[in-house]
């Protein structure tokens, strides 16, 4: 089991503390959340909190992954990072394959691209893409980012995406792992068929076992369950070794674990010293302990 460290809308120089805290306590990845902007009037619900509302997100400081990934990679030797989720279908294609291989290079290989569609219906209208076949879209985005991180030229004619070859200079030396992020059956079968992982947003725990259930089934119809594949899960069974346990018997290969409540409407007023004393004291009652149960 891997143990990746989920920190959001705080203080921006928190970020590079928390990294080489993390790095340091044994946490094998660090999770990087995305959000564009804030719109005054929106109608759309967010999935994954409890009463749908995106009211905790107003005015919360979200540093652009891109950007923040790199220097966190600057300030550490081992900790993977992780995007969650990349809103994918909003942006540019082969800007974001430019923006995740020179990630991807100035890290040593360090970066998992986790990907989805937004929930916010105002994000494309901001950005000027289309909210329908937003699915499809994804897809294309995928394939593209794949081409073009592989080097060489690379052209590309889609049903939503086209252009001439064109080449990327550096590339990383390794791929770029792709995990998909959402609940819905496509996007199962999107990571059962094509990627390299999956990732799970959080929402009621009693749906999680019949989402890897469903996975697992969707891997072995696609012919894909003998691949490399990681799972990223948000369970509370992640705070203890039993329950790291059961979720190891589900396929799960990471646990996603954060400590404090992501969709508070107030400000984040918790300090730094507390944020690296939580992070420090779960990774010597749980992480050690299961290491040591694993040697």
């Amino acid at each position: 089991m891997r143990f990746s460290y989920a920190e959001s809308m705080t203080d921006p120089s928190f970020y590079l503390p928390l990294a080489r805290a993390a790095e340091a306590a044994g946490y094998d990845s660090m999770v990087i959340p995305d959000s564009i902007c804030y719109p005054a009037h929106a109608t759309s619900t967010y999935p994954y909190s409890p009463d749908g509302t995106r009211e905790f997100l107003d005015g919360k400081p979200f540093l652009e992954p891109f950007s923040l990934i790199p220097a966190l990679g600057a300030v550490t030797q081992r900790l993977r990072f992780v995007t969650f989720v990349l809103k994918l279908p909003v942006r540019n294609p082969v800007l974001v394959a430019k923006q995740a291989t020179s990630t991807a290079v100035l890290t040593g290989n360090r970066l998992l691209l986790g990907v989805g569609t937004s929930p916010w219906r105002e994000d494309y209208d901001i950005l000027g893409v289309p909210w329908e076949r937003r699915g499809r879209r994804l897809d294309e985005d995928v394939e593209i980012i794949r081409g073009l991180a592989a080097g060489g030229y690379f052209g590309y004619d889609g049903e939503l995406v086209t252009f001439p070859p064109v080449k990327l200079s550096p590339v990383p030396t390794e791929p770029i792992p792709i995990l998909f992020g959402g609940h819905s059956e496509a996007m199962l079968r999107r990571a059962a068929r094509t990627g390299d992982g999956w990732m799970h947003g959080g929402g009621d725990p009693a749906d999680l076992p019949g989402l890897l259930a469903r996975l697992a089934e969707l891997r072995r119809a696609e012919g894909t369950a003998d691949q490399p594949f990681e799972v990223h899960v948000i369970s509370m069974d992640a705070f203890s070794v039993d329950g790291v346990r059961r979720l190891e018997d589900q396929g799960v290969t990471d646990v996603i674990v954060g400590f404090r409540w992501p969709y508070a409407a107030e400000p984040d007023t918790q300090p730094l010293a507390d944020k690296i004393g939580a992070l420090t004291m779960f990774a010597e009652k749980v992480i050690a302990k299961v290491r040591d149960g694993n040697a």
